[in-house]
């Protein structure tokens, strides 16, 4: 890891050690939890050229899974956020072998019907409680011993799993199978020609994708104590990419600015109701017209280092 990449997660780490004590835990905790979601389909759209519309069927899947295992079947919170994981993990392997069949818009289209199709039988099912959602879940105690009631308990839980899973994804993103990746997203006919199977790499990529977005809504459950349909919904998939290339896409910490920023805007602008959409809009056109790479790709490109 290079110097620069190791102060910035020092630096990083430190300020959201901190954090609880300076703002709301529970707004921290979105935040970190829409980081490691935009994170996550940063490493689908940023470094394996895919555009997926449809990623809110992991987060939201994962969601109503935790959710139900935690107040239904008792698990403990690492238990309950394994299991939305490994469901969206699922789905995703599901999803993506049929999806990557496609490509283009054809394929952006594809995982929004399946997504869609997510969305539907989330306000069928019976376990999911429709349009109510499953709520007042209960936070329980972290291996059976931890209590995490209290939003600070709570806050340094998700810390270790935000922060976890952004090194996790750094590390995939600088392996050989990282290169590989960028190498299709770059030109995936000279890909090929070197004799890589591109659609298993284009398979692994989106379920591991998948995987780190249910672990963020996962985790999101535990938080907010609920899961909803708005989890699930296609609005929530247009956010994730909202967030991605306001930040910066193909970047490591361009996702974290760019959750950081959207979070931020629509916890401290709730008071203008509606108009909080037509003001995300806005920022966004600016920020597209003026910063093309996203925030953090212009300082990129500006320090001539890799962010």
């Amino acid at each position: 890891m290079p110097l620069l990449h190791k102060a910035i997660f020092l630096v990083l780490l430190s300020f959201l050690i901190v954090l609880p004590f300076m703002v709301y835990p529970v707004f921290a905790m979105k935040v970190m939890c829409f980081a490691l979601f935009a994170a996550a389909f940063n490493l689908l759209l940023g470094f394996g050229g895919l555009l997926s519309f449809g990623h809110a069927a992991y987060f939201g899947g994962a969601s109503y899974v935790a959710a139900h295992a935690a107040k239904v079947w008792g698990f403990t919170p690492e238990l309950s956020v394994l299991a939305g994981t490994l469901s969206a993990t699922v789905l995703g392997l599901v999803i993506g072998s049929l999806s990557i069949r496609r490509q283009g818009i054809y394929f952006a289209m594809v995982t929004l019907a399946f997504a869609q199709m997510v969305y539907f039988f989330a306000l069928q099912a019976e376990f999911t409680g429709g349009e109510d959602g499953i709520q007042s879940v209960p936070r329980g105690d972290l291996f059976g011993v931890i209590p995490l009631q209290g939003n600070i308990a709570l806050y340094f839980f998700v810390l270790v799993i935000t922060f976890g899973g952004i090194l996790c994804l750094y590390r995939i993103v600088h392996s050989p199978f990282g290169q590989v990746l960028k190498a299709i997203r770059d030109n995936e006919p000279r890909a090929i020609s070197l004799g890589y199977q591109v659609n298993r790499y284009k398979l692994m990529v989106f379920t591991l994708s998948a995987g780190f977005a249910g672990l963020a809504g996962a985790t999101k459950a535990q938080v907010f104590q609920l899961a909803s349909l708005t989890d699930v919904h296609w609005s929530m998939s247009g956010e994730v990419v909202l967030m991605t290339l306001l930040g910066g896409m193909g970047t490591i910490f361009g996702p974290l600015v760019g959750a950081a920023m959207i979070v931020t805007m629509q916890n401290y602008l709730a008071t203008f109701g509606a108009w909080v959409t037509i003001i995300q809009g806005v920022i966004f056109v600016l920020g597209v017209l003026l910063f093309r790479e996203g925030v953090v790709g212009l300082l990129s490109r500006l320090l001539k280092r890799r962010l």
